[in-house]
């Protein structure tokens, strides 16, 4: 459903390039520098994979799925933050929104499951990677970053950049200010990817248990969904910039919209990912039983 949603607002951004508000090409790149740094990044991912290759071991590592998952992600990126609707979100809510959930929703879980963070260590050689973990572990940032990986903060970090930028004072300043609009955006990318990191069992290993990580998405999914419906089913327009509307739709409707975008199709992702947690719940149980009655133990 949210890909229907973005071909259906794409067809607008279309319209509006070629109704004689942009023709330039260039500004169908929102920001040429973001598009080098996520060219980079694909760049160094395929330095990684070409080194775990040599050594026999990209099939193990960064298997085909992978790699196409980690593709979508940058893929998925790039639609987000540096085409038209990077541009658009300034004038339509909806596309504003659309953007948001590209960011939160698509590319993180798929650039979870590509492993960059592996692809990009074996971009270096052997003495590098290991300068790399000695710093890391000398710079004492691992244990921050253990801290800061707990399901708890994990989940109450999203959930207050969800609302915070959502408040319609922290909203429009996001509109106002460029910079403050890029620090919006990497609260919302780096919340969620530690979000669907913790999950979605990366690597084959679980880093949160199958209830914790149920429990994560089931209440991210309610107050979420609460938040598009209250955008939904307010009776007046919450942010000023929009105020003029956007693509024939009254400030109102276009706000209706954004709501809806946030509500269902955002909602399915949530309970798409709720039910494969479920069943993979109940295939490790049935795993860990079977296991069990074979070395003689008591079932669970």
């Amino acid at each position: 459903m949210l890909v229907t949603t973005l071909t259906a607002l794409m067809a607008p951004c279309l319209a509006w390039s070629h109704d004689g508000y942009e023709h330039d090409v260039s500004h169908w790149i929102a920001d040429p520098w973001m598009l080098v740094l996520l060219l980079a990044s694909a760049g160094a991912y395929l330095l990684g994979w070409r080194s775990l290759r040599r050594e026999g071991n990209a099939s193990k590592v960064l298997g085909c799925s992978r790699i196409w998952m980690f593709s979508g992600g940058m893929f998925v990126l790039g639609i987000a933050l540096v085409s038209p609707i990077d541009i658009l979100a300034e004038r339509s809510m909806s596309v504003h929104m659309t953007q948001h959930m590209l960011l939160m929703l698509v590319a993180p879980p798929l650039l979870v499951w590509g492993r960059p963070v592996v692809a990009w260590l074996w971009a270096f050689p052997l003495a590098g990677r290991r300068r790399i973990g000695q710093a890391w572990i000398a710079s004492r940032f691992h244990r921050t970053y253990g801290f800061m990986m707990r399901p708890i903060v994990v989940w109450a970090c999203a959930s207050i950049m969800l609302w915070f930028w959502h408040i319609p004072f922290a909203y429009d300043l996001a509109l106002e200010h460029e910079s403050v609009h890029a620090v919006e955006h990497l609260c919302f990318f780096m919340t969620s990817l530690a979000f669907w990191n913790l999950t979605l069992a990366p690597c084959g290993r679980r880093q949160t248990g199958h209830g914790a990580a149920l429990v994560m998405v089931a209440t991210f999914f309610f107050h979420s969904g609460l938040l598009g419906a209250l955008l939904t089913f307010a009776r007046t327009p919450l942010y000023p910039p929009y105020a003029g509307g956007a693509f024939g739709l009254a400030a109102l409707e276009d706000q209706q919209l954004a709501g809806l975008i946030m509500w269902v199709p955002a909602g399915t992702v949530y309970l798409v990912a709720m039910l494969s947690l479920f069943a993979s719940w109940l295939s490790a149980v049935h795993a860990y039983d079977a296991s069990a009655h074979s070395a003689g133990k008591p079932p669970t």
